[in-house]
């Protein structure tokens, strides 16, 4: 059992019990700490997973019985643990509406879902069981685009300080290389998810864009590896990845719409332009997010510049392709036979 899961039937337990539980109730009686091989282990678990609740805030507290040792109890304080009484104004109401909104990705938003609902059942004014604050925001929200496999491992190293490995693919040669990398924070910014921390084998800080980690990400098995900084200024250490820049493109006539809303002046000078197509530019701060957009209209739109961008939209289109001729192969194998 995953031991985030074990800490919540834990606290499920500790809250709902009467008066409190032993140790001995807790290893019989709440799923995960039957697995352990040993009363020994099992206590070592039961000791962690208590100075884990309270480094986290939950209060646990210990009833002593005045008696033998086994008869020591634990519990929770519930006025201690439970939240004072939700009162968020319309305004308040409309952001918490718009964040929930936000999360596009079905990695989060359940939970987001699941709080909400919690919410409107609990009566909070303004938010009612018809959700109008979230209803006025309608086409208003923004989305954060599909995280992927890579945030759940990564938010966990950081939580837990484990050092990580993944493959990276660069985004200027396209390079697949191995990476080993201390996590410090994830950020999104420019509708992209990234990695901050420091790269072990570089010996400095570095940044990672979790859209291009293939694979499996890694996680080291000790916790507390390392230490993270006590200011990590995001901002500056993604200010190299989010400079605003201008892509230069060749478009069909009447196509591309959406590209062709963004347009801003065209440089002085632009490579040369392939017959019968538009010069159109656009400012962007993410070459892999504005590479995939562009590979989706084929080739209806050419990358003129700048090189790093034409390069990855190639790469996909190329991608694109020979998954296409792999199909064709297999069905026409399938059709012969």
């Amino acid at each position: 059992m995953p031991p985030a899961e074990r800490l919540l039937n834990l606290v499920i337990a500790l809250v709902n019990t009467s008066v409190s539980m032993t140790k001995q109730q807790v290893r019989q009686g709440v799923a995960g700490y039957g697995d352990a091989p040993s009363l020994e282990a099992f206590e070592r678990m039961f000791e962690r997973d208590k100075d884990t609740l309270r480094g986290l805030g939950v209060p646990v507290v210990t009833v002593d019985a005045g008696g033998h040792s086994d008869d020591v109890g634990y519990r929770i304080d519930n006025e201690a643990y439970a939240l004072p009484a939700i009162d968020l104004t319309p305004a308040e109401l409309g952001v918490l509406a718009l964040a929930a909104q936000l999360w596009g990705d079905k990695t989060l938003r359940t939970d987001t879902s699941r709080a909400m609902t919690k919410l409107r059942a609990a009566g909070t004014p303004g938010l009612g069981a018809s959700g109008a604050a979230e209803d006025a925001l309608v086409g208003l929200a923004p989305r954060v685009r599909a995280v992927g496999d890579a945030y759940g491992p990564l938010l966990d190293a950081v939580t837990e300080r484990r050092t990580v490995r993944f493959r990276y693919r660069t985004a200027s040669t396209g390079v697949l290389a191995d990476r080993r990398v201390e996590p410090w924070r994830i950020a999104v910014r420019g509708g992209g998810w990234y990695l901050v921390g420091r790269d072990v084998d570089r010996e400095a800080p570095r940044v990672f864009r979790l859209s291009r980690i293939e694979g499996r990400v890694r996680v080291g098995a000790r916790p507390g590896a390392f230490a993270i900084p006590d200011h990590v200024d995001v901002d500056a250490v993604l200010g190299a990845a989010g400079q605003e820049r201008v892509a230069v493109l060749a478009v069909v006539p009447e196509r591309a719409s959406a590209v062709r809303a963004r347009a801003v002046e065209v440089p002085a000078h632009v490579p040369p332009v392939p017959e019968g197509f538009d010069v159109v530019a656009i400012p962007f701060r993410s070459v892999t997010t504005l590479a995939e957009e562009l590979a989706g209209y084929a080739d209806a739109v050419v990358v003129l510049a700048p090189p790093e961008l034409r390069a990855d939209v190639v790469r996909r289109l190329q991608a694109a392709a020979a998954l296409g001729a792999s199909t064709g192969s297999d069905d026409e194998e399938g059709s012969r036979g």
